[in-house]
C-alpha cells in the first residue's frame, strides 16, 4: 500500500472506533422524544443533558452514586491488589531460581489462555462454600488474580533490569527487600503502571462476575446497575425515560477511566536504566 493508502486506512479506523462514542455523546443530550427520532448522530435538544443528569443522580434514592462508589471500591482494591501480587510474582519468576519455576510459569501461561468468564461459575462455587457471595469480597478477591500481569512484569524485569545492577546492590550490602524496593521498583515502574491500568479497567468494566456473585442491588457496580435499569426499561414499555438515564449513565461511567489514564500516562517512560551501569 502507498503511504496515502495507509493514512486513509488509519483514518477510517479512527472514525470507526469514534462513532460509538460520538453516538453516546450525542444521545446523552437528547430528550426521550428526540432519542427515538431520526437524527441519531446529531444534536437535537442539547438542553436536555441537564435534565438527564438530574434524573440520573436522583433516581432510585441516588442509586447511581452508590453504584459508582462500589465500582471505585472494586476497581481500586482489585487494581492495586492485582498489581502488588503481579509485581512480586513476576519479579520472583525473573530474578530467583527455585524448584518448579518452569512448571509454574508454564501453568501461568496456560491460565492466560483461559477466558475469565469460564472461571466465574467455579469461583462462585468456591466462594459460596466460604459464605462470601453477595459481599464485596466476592468481586474483589477474584480481581486480585492477573496472570497476564505476572507475565508482563516478568518479561519487563528480564528486559530492563540488568542482573549486574542487582548484583552490585547485593555487594554493597543491600538485602533482597531493599534491593527490590530501592533498585527494582523505580526501574520497572512503567510495567507496574501498565498492569495497574489494565487491572483497574478490567475490574471497572467487569459485568459477568458481579452479576453472578451479587444479589443485593446496593452492592452492584455500574455495569450491573445499568443493566438492571435496562431490563426494567425493556419490560415496562411506559418507562422509556430510563433509556436516557442509561445512555448518560454510560457516558458518565467512562469519565473516571479517562481521568485515570491521563493521570497515569506520564509514568510510561522508557530508558530508566540508561547510564545506571556507568
Amino acid at each position: 500500500m502507498s503511504r496515502a493508502g495507509i493514512r486513509l486506512f488509519m483514518v477510517a479506523l479512527i472514525v470507526y472506533f469514534f462513532i460509538p462514542f460520538w453516538w453516546l455523546l450525542v444521545s446523552s443530550t437528547k430528550s426521550t422524544e428526540a432519542l427515538f427520532g431520526s437524527a441519531a448522530f446529531w444534536f437535537s435538544s442539547p438542553g436536555s443533558v441537564v435534565d438527564n443528569l438530574g434524573g440520573l443522580f436522583g433516581r432510585q434514592d441516588h442509586a447511581y452514586l452508590h453504584w459508582m462508589g462500589n465500582s471505585v471500591l472494586y476497581s481500586a482494591a482489585g487494581g492495586v491488589g492485582a498489581t502488588a501480587i503481579a509485581t512480586l510474582a513476576g519479579y520472583a519468576f525473573a530474578v530467583f531460581s527455585f524448584p518448579g519455576r518452569r512448571l509454574l510459569f508454564s501453568a501461568l501461561l496456560g491460565m492466560i489462555m483461559v477466558p475469565s468468564t469460564a472461571l466465574v461459575i467455579p469461583t462462585y462455587l468456591l466462594l459460596s462454600k466460604a459464605q462470601l457471595t453477595d459481599t464485596i469480597w466476592a468481586v474483589i478477591l477474584p480481581s486480585l488474580l492477573n496472570p497476564f500481569g505476572v507475565y508482563l512484569v516478568r518479561v519487563y524485569v528480564q528486559q530492563s533490569l540488568p542482573a549486574e545492577l542487582l548484583e552490585a546492590a547485593r555487594i554493597d550490602g543491600a538485602g533482597e527487600i531493599r534491593t527490590f524496593t530501592r533498585i527494582a521498583l523505580p526501574v520497572i515502574r512503567p510495567a507496574l503502571v501498565t498492569v495497574l491500568l489494565f487491572s483497574t479497567v478490567a475490574t471497572w468494566n467487569n459485568f459477568f462476575l458481579p452479576l453472578v456473585m451479587l444479589s443485593d442491588d446496593k452492592l452492584y457496580p455500574l455495569t450491573v446497575g445499568l443493566q438492571s435499569w435496562l431490563q426494567a426499561a425493556t419490560i415496562q414499555s411506559g418507562n422509556q425515560v430510563l433509556f436516557n438515564l442509561i445512555i448518560i449513565g454510560s457516558l458518565v461511567s467512562i469519565l473516571p477511566l479517562i481521568v485515570t489514564f491521563l493521570m497515569l500516562q506520564r509514568y510510561w517512560r522508557g530508558g530508566l536504566t540508561l547510564g545506571s551501569l556507568r
